[in-house]
């Protein structure tokens, strides 16, 4: 979703992008079902990394990208997000002394148990080209002592492809497959450890979607293995498990959503730009952006808290607006500044 926008760009200009999946996401759900949705390119290079802990998932994806990228010997690595593979490359790609570009930087929930804000400081820490999707990403990385040549306000790639992709995916037989009606249910995703692997936690937010589900059916997208946890917790039965959905599946049930509630930073840029409510389960966030020019508020954890706020967004659903920028050009935006870069090394 965030590579396909930047390497069109890259291509329509001639550049020659090579591809290098890490198989961080190697499962089917997580993987295949988005090359096919996005129409995106089978990986030049992938590198089987595999699931494991932190350190061990970060090495994996160093020892198999090194010899890479040192055989290939790139004239700019492009990571983005803020997952482990974008650290790992990133990592190495400093250490031999390629010029790194990396997209959504400045991104900052400020709350360092979370294993992605370490991602987001260390990588945009040692990256050359720093392509921000907000405002206030670049108003971070400023705070940060980082330089006016080296920020890029260029949007959101994000966008890029809901926008290319919204019509396809409105077009799709999602809902009518599930029996669902346009804003006539709800849509939960959650992921994230802090709340999942926690059972006081995790209770607590299936006792808020119990509540919920009274006035507003709940659909949940889950894995069999999460759906196994939810089912041991004690799902309510006004909430409904579904397979995972792909990309276009996915973005058809947002769209069409009564309202979202979600602990993901993604689902947070794309309620906005759809214009759905979208409350967050989380007492950070990455993406504030989305609290004060989108859809998106943050409700925490506590069931009480979450339910109010679940009433007063179904009584008085919040405007429709988005953030400068999130236009659909990000991607074009980023391969014209690396063109650009790569023109001026060369002197033309």
């Amino acid at each position: 979703m965030k590579v396909k926008p930047v390497m069109d760009a890259l291509e329509e200009r001639g550049a020659q992008v090579i591809l290098v999946h890490t198989g961080q996401h190697y499962d089917p759900a997580m993987s295949d079902v988005f090359f096919a949705d996005l129409g995106l390119r089978r990986p030049d290079h992938f590198l089987g990394a595999g699931s494991g802990t932190h350190a061990v998932q970060t090495c994996r994806v160093m020892t198999a990208f090194e010899p890479l990228a040192a055989e290939l010997a790139p004239d700019v690595v492009v990571v983005v997000g803020d997952v482990n593979s974008t650290l790992a490359c990133a990592l190495v790609t400093a250490k031999l002394g390629a010029p790194l570009a990396h997209v959504e930087a400045g991104l900052r929930s400020r709350d360092r148990s979370m294993p992605e804000e370490i991602n987001r400081l260390v990588t945009d820490r040692v990256s050359d080209y720093l392509f921000a999707p907000s405002a206030d990403a670049v108003a971070n990385l400023r705070a940060e002592g980082f330089t006016d040549e080296q920020v890029y306000l260029v949007g959101n790639v994000m966008v890029d492809t809901l926008l290319a992709n919204a019509d396809r995916a409105a077009a799709r037989s999602t809902l009518a497959g599930l029996g669902l009606q346009p804003g006539q249910y709800g849509l939960v995703t959650l992921h994230r450890p802090a709340n999942v692997d926690d059972p006081a936690v995790l209770g607590a937010l299936l006792r808020a979607l119990a509540e919920i589900s009274h006035s507003c059916p709940l659909v949940l997208p889950a894995h069999p293995r999460a759906a196994d946890r939810l089912h041991s917790a004690g799902l309510p039965a006004g909430v409904r498990i579904i397979p995972p959905a792909g990309y276009l599946d996915f973005i058809a049930l947002e769209a069409s959503a009564r309202l979202v509630l979600t602990d993901s930073g993604g689902v947070q840029e794309e309620t906005t730009v759809l214009g759905v409510p979208c409350l967050t389960l989380r007492d950070s966030t990455e993406r504030p952006i989305t609290l004060t020019e989108g859809t998106n508020q943050l409700v925490g954890r506590d069931p009480g808290r979450i339910v109010k706020a679940v009433r007063e967004v179904l009584a008085a659903p919040p405007r429709p607006r988005k953030p400068a920028l999130w236009d659909g050009q990000a991607g074009r935006r980023i391969a014209a500044a690396l063109v650009a870069g790569r023109r001026q090394k060369c002197g033309r």
